[in-house]
């Protein structure tokens, strides 16, 4: 038995926590039924009083010095009140018990209240440990457990780069320093290497600039791989997103870019083992300076040498002292950056309102679309001068922007605990977005950046001068080994109740931090009915897809079921499931339908590099996602079309009397998508909420946050809030014409909706007094 000083694992600042017993989850025992065979113990005792029983069994569980002694064994209080309930109904509901048990209770319970005791309810607990360790193995084998998931030395994982001397260089700079571009030119000039990105945009732009350079490279993304040579012969170079790179492959160069991300929640672990497995003599890391210290200590820890290039903005970026207030100030050039797809579509409404053409690029679009977008407002000779965006311009595209607009200056993040959050931007995203501006080389020699409302500036301001926070610890994933050695251990856990197992008991030291596996647990449980082994089943948890999206989701679960009953997913399959071809959209909800089915096909190929025999159809799935990929673009470039069309028309009879500045007029669409229907995204996605150019949005977090419940009560139904109150006879004409009156009169005094700007300015004071 593990002693209790074993029971504790150490975190990420050194100190001992005990392990999260909660997730030990028993294996249920079934009680021995009548056609177990002869009573042994009843024939060489007399049967069991389990009245009698009943009551010992109750004194045991009782007993302090057993309770101790449970806890000596690893059994901590909820652990023994499991066991215990376990093993008394095991006892009290089996016909027959073993021989040694059964006397053992016989004897308790005939010596009960006797002088002599033939037995006491102490000698129960043997069997009750034993009983224990059945219905939670890992008591038995805690320590090897702990040996599993102890991650305080990763540098070991990796015995090839551990058996040469390799050069660090870190390129230190804010957006368009030339950092990576020098990094690159080594990359370019040495005999073999590979460059390592977060994007595969950023894959493919290096894939091409080396063959563009004669420099032979090939791409390897989780979806794709392209051979430069035509006989499918491996290129010297090679140009992949991070999570694809080899750690067995040696190279003269390689490059790791965006360092940063070393730290992010999800997918930090990536930048991990690229910096401490890539087999590489010269290692080249670019991105923020606030990361340096973080690199140059882990680099420590492995014996190598770290050198620090830093670089500075070669174009001037100038803040400056006006907020846009008016989309009737834009002027080309002009990038305006939201944090939601509904602004998205609010901005660009009202952009093309006015007779401008914008492009529009978002996270969920297939970067084929993207590219084209980023295409059409860069070339001079298009009409389109203005880009309306979400912060995925932040890294991946070259952009001739003369002029960042924050839309807002508050995102939806997630943090360390998988929890959603809203807060200000940081000053690293605001400066990665903000740097998109005046790029070097391109028509505009110098960047400017402003926010569309003027409360935000002051605050943006403030951010971009604050320096950024160091990079403080480096993300950690449990490997497929790992996990499989854990699974021997405990073969009746599920896949989830592992990981959550082997993070509770996990050790690391301050360096690191174990990454969130919320995502992975979700398709875990979601897949946790379908009978795979366990190598598969990690496979398929990896699978790099939004988990809100259920048309994504459910596909993913159809995939699994199929490939477990060893049914090859083929082409025909795949065009039946998806409903292909499709048509172009025609409204929103359609266009992200088809972003959706993007993913989906997404999904099928990076399946395919993992499981070829049961997804064989690459090369046909690839044809038709080039093809969707051109609906897509079409759909994108008439999104304005789309949003007229998403919205309901106004009931027969009824007039369209509020002007479009009131706040009834405010559009919506029920959020609350039911996950099973078909074409269904995510409620952000679907929910379509198109500003008003007189509206105020939220300018702070309680505002935001307020709003956004607003947004969720007006959502049931379709149309704008005034006209179906309207068609369900809450509200008349006469009503609404009044209400109209009273506030472009409030408007007017200085009014906006139902606060007054005391009331903002309060609810700011509030927000300031709340933020950490």
């Amino acid at each position: 038995a593990s002693s209790s000083s074993s029971s504790s694992s150490v975190g990420g600042d050194g100190s001992s926590r005990a392990p999260d017993t909660s997730l030990f989850v028993p294996v249920p025992l079934k009680p021995v039924g009548d056609a177990a065979g002869e009573d042994v113990g009843a024939e060489l005792t007399r049967p069991l009083d389990k009245g009698e029983v009943l009551k010992n069994l109750n004194k045991f569980y009782k007993r302090k010095e057993i309770q101790r002694l449970g806890a000596e064994n690893g059994l901590d209080a909820r652990l023994f009140h499991q066991a215990f309930i376990s093993f008394r109904k095991y006892i009290m509901e089996s016909s027959s018990v073993s021989a040694d048990l059964h006397i053992i209770l016989n004897d308790i319970c005939c010596g009960a209240g006797k002088v002599c005791l033939l037995g006491h309810v102490d000698d129960l607990f043997p069997f009750f440990l034993r009983h224990a360790k059945q219905i939670f193995p890992m008591l038995d084998c805690m320590d090897d457990l702990r040996k599993i998931s102890d991650l305080r030395l990763p540098p070991n994982w990796y015995p090839d780069a551990r058996a040469i001397q390799r050069k660090i260089i870190f390129h230190a700079g804010p957006t368009n320093s030339g950092k990576t571009y020098h990094a690159i030119q080594r990359f370019l000039s040495a005999k073999s290497g590979i460059y390592c990105g977060p994007l595969k945009l950023l894959a493919h732009e290096i894939f091409q600039k080396s063959n563009d350079a004669n420099v032979p490279c090939d791409l390897v993304t989780g979806e794709e791989r392209v051979y430069a040579n035509e006989d499918a012969r491996q290129a010297p170079h090679i140009a992949c997103t991070i999570e694809m790179c080899s750690t067995n492959t040696p190279y003269e160069v390689a490059v790791i870019d965006e360092i940063q991300m070393i730290r992010d929640p999800a997918r930090g672990w990536a930048w991990t083992r690229a910096l401490l497995g890539l087999c590489a003599e010269e290692i080249h890391v670019c991105g923020e300076a606030a990361a340096i210290d973080l690199v140059t200590e882990l680099m420590y820890t492995t014996g190598e040498e770290i050198e620090v290039r830093n670089y500075k903005r070669l174009t001037p970026l100038t803040v400056l002292d006006y907020a846009l207030e008016s989309l009737d100030n834009l002027r080309p050039g002009d990038c305006i950056v939201c944090f939601s797809k509904n602004d998205i579509y609010s901005i660009s409404r009202q952009i093309e309102a006015r007779g401008l053409e914008c492009a529009v690029i978002y996270g969920s679009l297939p970067p084929g679309t993207k590219l084209e977008q980023a295409k059409k407002f860069n070339d001079p000779d298009d009409p389109c001068k203005i880009l309306v965006a979400t912060d995925a311009i932040g890294m991946g595209l070259n952009l001739c922007i003369k002029r960042i607009i924050f839309n807002s200056i508050v995102k939806p993040t997630i943090n360390e605990k998988g929890e959603k959050e809203i807060d200000s931007i940081t000053t690293s995203q605001a400066l990665q977005i903000a740097g998109r501006a005046g790029r070097y080389g391109s028509s505009f020699k110098q960047g400017e950046v402003t926010t569309m409302h003027r409360d935000d500036l002051v605050q943006l301001k403030e951010i971009l001068s604050e320096s950024v926070r160091p990079v403080k610890a480096a993300g950690l994933h449990p490997t497929p080994e790992q996990i499989e050695m854990f699974a021997y251990h405990l073969p009746d856990a599920t896949l989830s109740n592992l990981i959550d197992i082997f993070v509770s008991l996990s050790q690391v030291d301050g360096l690191y931090f174990v990454c969130n596996i919320d995502d992975f647990k979700f398709l875990a449980d979601m897949i946790q009915h379908i009978p795979l082994n366990l190598r598969s089943r990690y496979v398929f948890c990896t699978a790099p897809l939004n988990r809100k999206e259920p048309f994504v989701c459910t596909t993913l679960l159809k995939f699994a079921r199929q490939f477990s009953r060893n049914e090859p997913l083929t082409f025909d399959w795949l065009c039946r499931h998806t409903k292909w071809p499709l048509a172009a959209p025609k409204n929103i909800k359609e266009l992200v339908h088809l972003e959706a089915v993007h993913d989906v096909f997404d999904l099928y190929l990076w399946l395919s590099y993992r499981f070829m025999d049961m997804f064989p159809d690459a090369v046909l799935v690839r044809d038709i996602q080039k093809k969707l990929d051109d609906i897509i673009q079409v759909g994108v470039c008439n999104i304005t079309k789309l949003i007229r069309a998403s919205q309901s028309t106004v009931a027969p009879g009824t007039a369209e009397v509020v002007s479009e500045d009131f706040p009834l007029s405010r559009t919506t669409r029920d959020t609350r998508v039911a996950s099973g229907r078909h074409g269904a995204k995510s409620a952000e996605a679907l929910s379509i909420a198109v500003e008003v150019p007189g509206e105020r949005r939220a300018k702070n977090l309680k505002a935001y946050r307020s709003a956004t419940r607003q947004e969720d009560l007006k959502s049931h139904g379709r149309g704008s809030l005034a006209n179906r109150l309207l068609r369900e006879g809450l509200l008349t004409q006469e009503m609404l014409r009044q209400l109209e009156s009273e506030w472009h009169n409030q408007h007017r005094n200085g009014r906006y909706g139902l606060g007054s700007k005391r009331d903002d300015q309060n609810s700011s004071k509030e927000t300031g007094k709340k933020k950490k």
